[in-house]
């Protein structure tokens, strides 16, 4: 699926039409720094029902959302170095227990996720829209 993000309203209407699609309890996001990673996510986690604050996980590395469907784990790797870290953290703990893990720079994880079952979506901001792809 593709899109095109113009303003900020748009983001619920990607949300609308991805929340259906998700057949996985993974999501990489992927984006450079100021895409709208967090805002989608955001968007996500009002749409599956949170009250929650949502707020990036840059420090924390992991933030926690309850749903009515079940946790919602929001990751932020981008900070971390190597793989070793990234077991560190748990990360296999919280992708068993999670109705949804939303992995942001999943980059330094990737490999792990061959022979799973996730979603990846892409976003480019080209400055005056940010281009969306998700599969």
């Amino acid at each position: 699926m593709q899109f095109t993000i113009k303003n900020i309203e748009d983001w619920q209407e990607i949300v609308n039409k991805i929340v259906p699609e998700l057949q996985h309890n993974i999501l990489l996001l992927k984006g450079n720094l100021g895409a709208g990673k967090t805002t989608f996510t955001q968007f996500l986690l009002k749409k599956l029902g949170s009250t929650d604050e949502v707020s990036s996980p840059t420090y924390s590395i992991v933030n926690e959302y309850n749903t009515p469907q079940g946790k919602v784990y929001h990751f932020d790797l981008y900070r971390l170095k190597n793989i070793d870290e990234v077991y560190d953290i748990g990360i296999e703990e919280y992708l068993d227990n999670a109705f949804l893990c939303i992995i942001e720079w999943p980059e330094v994880y990737e490999e792990e996720f061959y022979g799973l079952k996730y979603h990846k979506m892409s976003i480019n901001n080209t400055g005056e829209q940010r281009e969306i792809s998700f599969d």
